[in-house]
């Protein structure tokens, strides 16, 4: 079969909720992908910052392999041996009380929003019912219909309403949108330190210490979905550290497992997690045996190859490059780490055609928010192969 057989089958048995690009992966190993041809693309999406460790990271297989081979799953009706190794050494290795491990990045979401919720009644006295979360403008945190409750864009709630209430949404970046929308009822603050599908929007320097100050003064809980921006990908271990900010509930996912399996956790204080009782939240594969052996050989593979400050030191050269390029489409070019965005102005006809391009050059991005074209590479990639793609891009982008 060859790649418009595949697409053939996708369109005709598969549901319409994705416009790929039309490049059928039939493996991949470090930053490379290759398709059922056999010819070769750069990834310089990495499954939206899912495999910041590289594509089918040999340590994590073999942990994938070893844990398989002894038990997968127990549910959590019983212990497992990996569970509590993985909670401690996320603690560790964040500073955080407790963890509770999930899957989905959506479930962990959920996870923290339940959590504020509950802990605004038991801990802040919030009357029953009448918890007040804010989210902010062209977030990006899920697809479940709460999820989507909060959600400025209208292709992602079209069709999906009633929604759930018990929820403000804010200019992002506004700290005195902030102050201002805080009740007497508000438990949350929920926001991405970057937001990622939005087209990697960057605050406004400051706004992350500003919110931070504001939400400890007014008893109101700050929530950061570190899902896409967290694990090295903007170039600090969690992005919010770029202004020294740890918030009191930080969500992880992705690259927790190095993209081998479906891994996320809420990180939170003891004052914040001990809300949960037995029986009031729980996962039948949350917190699996062979989930938590990934993940934890998936961390222990970002701290000992360095993986943080080689996004941190490759992307600061990545964006001084990128930002030597002259063209007449680019509006912008925005980033942190390895976690970039190119915004073009609209008169440029839609980034897609521009990363249809790039992919026949061999080099595989996506185009987010119609405008922008997000560039977020394994973060093993080296400076040689980054200087490769970054010829491509040049030569994209003042030509087409």
């Amino acid at each position: 079969m060859n790649t418009q057989d595949y697409v053939a089958l996708d369109e005709r048995y598969g549901a319409h909720n994705y416009h790929p690009l039309d490049v059928v992966i039939a493996r991949a190993q470090g930053i490379w992908v290759y398709d059922v041809e056999g010819k070769r693309y750069l990834d310089f999406l990495s499954a939206y910052s899912a495999v910041n460790q590289g594509h089918c990271h040999p340590r994590i297989v073999q942990a994938l392999k070893d844990q398989a081979g002894k038990v997968a799953l127990t549910s959590r009706a019983f212990r497992n041996d990996q569970l509590g190794l993985l909670c401690k050494e996320l603690c560790e290795l964040t500073g955080y009380e407790k963890a509770l491990p999930m899957n989905s990045g959506t479930e962990a979401i959920e996870t923290a929003l339940k959590a504020a919720r509950k802990w605004g009644y038991m801990v802040k006295g919030v009357p029953a019912d009448q918890a007040e979360i804010i989210a902010c403008t062209d977030n990006f945190h899920g697809r479940s219909i709460t999820v989507v409750s909060f959600s400025s864009e209208p292709l992602y709630r079209d069709g999906y309403g009633p929604f759930t209430p018990g929820f403000t949404v804010i200019p992002y970046g506004d700290a005195d949108a902030l102050a201002a929308a805080i009740t007497p009822n508000t438990v949350a603050f929920l926001l991405e330190p970057i937001q990622g599908e939005s087209g990697v929007r960057i605050p406004p320097a400051g706004y992350l210490r500003q919110a931070a100050d504001i939400c400890r003064e007014r008893g109101v809980l700050l929530m950061a979905d570190e899902i896409q921006s967290g694990l090295g990908r903007a170039g600090k271990l969690l992005a919010c550290e770029w202004e020294d900010v740890r918030p009191d509930v930080a969500v992880i996912g992705k690259a927790l497992s190095g993209g081998m399996y479906p891994v996320s956790a809420v990180l939170a204080s003891a004052e914040v997690m001990d809300v949960f009782d037995p029986g009031s939240h729980g996962s039948t594969f949350g917190g699996n045996p062979l989930a938590c052996a990934v993940a934890r050989e998936a961390l222990r593979v970002l701290v000992d190859e360095n993986l943080v400050e080689n996004s941190a030191r490759l992307g600061a050269y990545f964006l001084e490059q990128l930002r030597t390029i002259q063209s007449p489409h680019v509006k912008e070019m925005r980033g942190r780490g390895l976690f970039v965005g190119v915004e073009l102005w609209p008169a440029a006809g839609g980034a897609r055609r521009f990363c249809e391009v790039l992919a026949q050059r061999g080099l595989l991005c996506k185009e987010t928010h119609q405008h922008v074209i997000r560039f977020a590479p394994p973060l093993v990639i080296t400076q040689p192969d980054l200087d490769w793609a970054l010829g491509h891009v040049r030569e994209v982008l003042t030509s087409l």
